[in-house]
């Protein structure tokens, strides 16, 4: 869980939490992204570099402000003689770093501090020494990654793989991936828009612009995350076009919550900045000073002006666009403008999302909430049950909540699930923070064999859920939004904070009026809906939703059928509550005591993973329907003539 401190400075950013990168080398004394021309040991600039004291202090005054996390970078880190100390260093005062490297200077020893280190990021450059080398211009590189990487297995260190596509690899893109996955169970793809070389220096741009793969490539590459929420950017663009706000870097330091240091020990808030005057230097002043006074002054430091407010400050896509001010001043020089090839990738962006959006993305509402449901796989007319169509709606509601749809079991163990709060085949229940891991699982002597993971923020309004395969998904006809045995698992908690809940009842709408008949297995629910057919609208006859509204209780239909497959996605108010009971006889009783229409009630209620907070709810609401609502003992028997007194009453 975040936790944010207040601060006496109003001016000042948060102690807390920090995450801050270091450059320990310098690349083309002006860190440009791709290129492998290292600084020679006798250069000048050498001696500039922070040594490993000014280090020390350096993460001395970051951690006393708050700061437990480091990102280590360069140029190649471990170029530094003074290597192995430094990480050691870093790993005893943070809490785990990230160390970006190519591998190839990798020795036992830094394996095994890499092993405490926590993440590491290996790039990779090719299938093959001859692409891979031609790449880094070092020949051998690719034997030496492969020895790294062994020290690392040897080591037991945790590392991924960074697949970088370019134009001279492209070709052996499927061939890297598949290297990747022989090397560590961890890969992502690299960068996959190169950026131009802060220096600006025409013969370097020139060969770096040969290597950009065309926009279609890069967004089908690295496919950008559509389970945003569109609901809450809807306008944004215009909104932001009114505004017009020109102050290119106020947000972003606003916003910051980690920091970024040079070889030289100049630190401001973003690795890409090179301009002097945005940046501290650590060797003549002190870290708080840079973090509550340098860089908080710099919000109105650099602003777009006309170029920015009528070209990209003014773009209906600007919310999709990865545009940045330090973009704009890498390929022109110019901090507010706008960046062509960005544009024409988030022309491609926006024509793939709205392809997504189509095939992998459909919305259900049931008792006025809105289920936004989304697969990595396409979502056709067979993967749901026919049932769905009658729920299916065109678009976000008032209330919304959204379920993402994995086919592969997260890699981490449950040791990172947080606290195991209940565990009963199928089901254990895990709260870490803010969030809820739901685990679907059975038993088995060689462990348990899991199938679902579904990670839940504290609202349960939002889902993600890892299948163990896609099996299921493909072969259609699925009974659950959520591909778990039942939806109610995931509902019946979103109900709980809307004032509604789930009965063991069927339901129908009759004469414009809603009557529940409440009752267990075999109490006659699916009976009474089939005596009620052709009389009254169905809704559900094994499960109904009661929530209450400004204007009262309202029932509502959902796909939870039993023996009846007819639902209904409508809803009627709420006028009488059955609890049913076969007999040789037909009489409608009015029950007055409520602890007994209490009890009843509670005794049919569906739930979820019991909290105490949910159970102060459910109790609260009951004892509101018991007030509201009439509730009879209704006794029946087979002959139908029950029918006749649910009309004259």
């Amino acid at each position: 869980m975040t936790e944010y401190l207040t601060r006496k400075k109003v001016n000042a950013l948060p102690r807390l939490p920090l995450e801050g990168s270091i450059d320990l080398t310098y690349r083309c004394n002006n860190n440009c992204r791709h290129c492998w021309l290292w600084i020679p040991e006798n250069s000048p600039e050498k001696e500039k570099e922070l040594s490993f004291e000014e280090i020390k202090r350096i993460v001395d005054e970051a951690r006393s402000m708050g700061c437990r996390r480091w990102y280590i970078s360069g140029g190649e880190p471990m170029l530094r003689p003074d290597f192995p100390e430094i990480l050691n260093y870093l790993n005893k005062n943070s809490l785990g770093n990230t160390l970006n490297t190519n591998g190839t200077l990798i020795t036992a020893e830094i394996a095994r501090l890499m092993k405490k280190n926590g993440a590491n990021l290996i790039a990779l450059y090719g299938a093959t020494a001859e692409i891979h080398d031609h790449i880094t211009r070092r020949p051998g590189s690719f034997e030496a990654l492969k020895q790294g990487i062994a020290y690392l297995k040897e080591a037991g260190a945790k590392f991924t793989v960074q697949v970088v596509p370019m134009t001279d690899n492209y070709h052996q893109f499927k061939e890297m991936v598949q290297l990747a996955e022989s090397f560590s169970i961890y890969w992502r793809i690299g960068a996959t828009w190169l950026y131009l070389s802060a220096c600006g220096d025409p013969h370097k741009n020139r060969e770096i612009l040969t290597q950009r793969l065309g926009p279609a490539r890069v967004v089908e590459l690295d496919q950008p995350d559509f389970s945003g929420d569109e609901v809450k950017h809807k306008g944004q663009g215009r909104e932001f076009n009114r505004r017009a706000d020109d102050r290119l870097f106020a947000a972003c330091i606003a916003g910051r919550r980690d920091f970024h240091i040079d070889a030289y020990g100049h630190m401001s808030f973003c690795s890409f900045i090179k301009d002097p005057e945005l940046r501290y230097d650590l060797k003549r002043g002190t870290f708080q000073n840079c973090w509550e006074e340098f860089i908080p002054s710099l919000s109105d430091k650099v602003r777009g002006g006309k170029e920015y407010i009528e070209n990209c400050g003014a773009c209906e896509s600007r919310n999709e666009c990865g545009w940045c001010a330090v973009y704009g001043y890498i390929e022109k020089k110019n901090y507010g403008a706008k960046v062509e090839y960005l544009c024409a990738v988030t022309e491609q962006k926006i024509k793939l999302k709205e392809v997504w959006q189509r095939n992998h993305r459909r919305y259900y509402r049931v008792a006025g909430i809105t289920i936004r449901v989304e697969a990595d796989l396409p979502i056709t007319e067979q993967t749901y049950h026919p049932k769905f169509k009658l729920f299916e709606v065109d678009g976000p509601g008032e209330e919304n909540i959204s379920i993402r749809h994995h086919f592969a079991l997260p890699i981490i163990g449950r040791k990172y699930f947080g606290k195991e709060l209940y565990r009963r085949s199928p089901w254990a229940v895990y709260q870490k923070g803010d969030s809820w891991i739901y685990e679907v699982f059975t038993p088995h002597p060689d462990g348990d064999r899991v199938y679902q993971v579904a990670v839940l923020n504290h609202g349960f309004t939002r889902a993600r859920i890892y299948n163990h395969d896609d099996v299921a998904f493909r072969k259609g006809g699925i009974f659950a939004l959520t591909l778990f045995s039942s939806d109610q698992v995931l509902l019946a908690q979103v109900l709980a904070d809307r004032q509604a809940c789930f009965f063991h009842s069927s339901g129908v709408i009759f004469r414009d009026k809603g009557f529940m008949f409440i009752g267990h297995s075999d109490a006659g629910k699916s009976t009474m809906v089939k005596m009620l057919k052709g009389r009254a609208e169905v809704l559900c006859d094994e499960r109904i939703i009661v929530r209450r509204w400004p204007g009262g209780f309202k029932i509502h239909g959902n796909w939870a059928y039993g023996e009846v497959p007819d639902v209904s996605p409508n809803s009627a108010p709420l006028r009488a509550i059955f609890f049913l009971e076969k007999a040789e006889d037909n009489r409608i009783i009015r029950i007055q005591n409520t602890r007994e229409i209490t009890s009843r009630l509670l005794a049919c209620l569906i739930k979820p993973f019991v909290t105490a907070d949910w159970w102060e709810k459910m109790l609260s609401l009951t004892e509101q329907i018991v007030r509201d609502i009439p509730c009879y003992s209704l006794r029946f028997d087979m002959s139908g003539e029950i029918v006749r007194k649910l009309k004259d009453l």
